[in-house]
């Protein structure tokens, strides 16, 4: 527990921002998820649509530093290549 007030400031400003970065994360793999679900329906032009509507948030997210930016390339990269496999 906290003693001082900046210790305790700091906990309420820790716990704010963790649930921030959860949320976050939670919005990156949900990105991946809807991505893998075109995918797998077998549509390539709405698999195309959904990754080019899609991506911007896996973007926005690893600028943010929540996830490392080549782990988001990474995911990128290999959800491009199953939809051009298509």
């Amino acid at each position: 527990m906290a003693n001082t007030a900046q210790a305790r400031k700091r906990a309420r400003q820790n716990d704010k921002q963790r649930a921030h970065n959860a949320s976050l994360k939670s919005a990156f793999r949900t990105a991946i998820k809807k991505i893998i679900k075109a995918i797998t329906s077998g549509d390539k032009k709405a698999a195309q649509e959904t990754y080019n509507n899609n991506v911007t948030i896996i973007d926005r997210i690893a600028d943010k530093k929540i996830v490392h930016k080549n782990k988001a390339a990474r995911h990128k990269s290999r959800l491009n290549t199953a939809i051009k496999a298509l």
